[in-house]
């Protein structure tokens, strides 16, 4: 059995590694490390989890254990691993955004990478540290990867993505409230959000030269999931787009084209990528659903453990999404 470890174990991402890894056929959950609930139990954290668990939040670390998964706020993983120096066999799972730029990638002696398994399999299949991508940019590489390796990202791009309120965090803030958030929708970072930097390094390791990439991300008044469209101009036909993703995701296990109009309902709770083509005129729109927390988060950290330990890809992943 892999001995997992999670630390930041009492946030979102925390809670759905937790729930994932209890029925993972292959882990033990060694610890959940908490800095503000050690010595309490998971479940007033995750109420959901009553029943399935008595484990207890820690406020120590087992700097052995086979994995340990970083749930914590942007920033904070560096000052942790300085702090902390775990065993040289140990992988390493990074959730923030600390390590996924090439500038930042290579950490202590700790060469992190990228883990979008549809990009990086092989690279991730014989890594030890892994910086697991954002959600945003999950579903926005996913929707224009296939282009870049086509070498067809000359026009700029527009991306329009919405998503749910677990994206901002556990703790509470103005534009999470409930009685903000319900009812509503407002945009936030527009053209400059953060997750656009790695996005780019991924297109770019296929195509040098791509278009401007005009993204406009919004809050949506729902908890779990992002929605985004994405479109740019296309010469060929829809049947030659979907041709080159269907190429480019034939071996993914997780990446689906749908030849119906997608919804968010459908990938909600699952560690599913689904995607959808649609041709105007000279324009191809490219619509991609995730939920936020899982391939978003989470379940692509599973998803990037199980490759890493040779595991079916898949292994304690094949979740049903929620959709009535």
């Amino acid at each position: 059995m892999i001995k997992a470890g999670i630390i930041g174990g009492s946030g979102y991402t925390g809670g759905e590694l937790i729930r994932i890894l209890l029925h993972h056929p292959a882990t033990e959950i060694d610890f959940v490390f908490s800095t503000t609930r050690a010595g309490k139990k998971v479940t007033t954290a995750h109420p959901d989890l009553l029943g399935v668990t008595d484990m207890e939040f820690t406020g120590s670390v087992n700097l052995n254990v086979n994995v340990v998964f970083l749930c914590l706020g942007h920033g904070n993983s560096t000052a942790f691993l300085n702090e902390h120096q775990f065993s040289k066999e140990t992988v390493i799972i990074d959730l923030s955004n600390d390590f996924r730029l090439h500038a930042d990638a290579n950490f202590n002696g700790k060469e992190f990478v990228y883990g979008l398994p549809e990009l990086f399999k092989s690279e991730i299949e014989n890594a030890k540290y892994i910086a697991n991508p954002g959600c945003f940019a999950t579903a926005i590489q996913l929707a224009l990867l296939p282009l870049a390796k086509a070498g067809l990202l000359d026009n700029e791009v527009h991306i329009n993505a919405v998503t749910g309120s677990t994206g901002a965090g556990v703790s509470p803030s103005a534009t999470s409230h409930f009685s903000w958030r319900n009812n509503n929708v407002s945009w936030y970072k527009p053209f400059t959000h953060q997750h656009l930097g790695e996005i780019n390094e991924s297109l770019h390791s296929f195509q040098k030269d791509t278009g401007n990439l005009y993204f406009m991300p919004n809050r949506g008044n729902f908890t779990r999931g992002i929605l985004a469209t994405s479109y740019t101009k296309f010469e060929g036909s829809l049947e030659d787009a979907k041709k080159i993703f269907q190429e480019f995701y034939n071996d993914a296990v997780f990446t689906q084209i749908s030849d119906e109009p997608i919804n968010l309902k459908q990938v909600v709770n699952t560690n599913q990528c689904h995607i959808h083509l649609h041709k105007h005129e000279d324009v191809l729109l490219i619509t991609s659903a995730i939920d936020n927390l899982l391939k978003g988060a989470s379940g692509q950290a599973v998803q990037n453990m199980n490759l890493i330990f040779c595991l079916e890809e898949n292994l304690g992943l094949n979740l049903k999404a929620g959709v009535f």
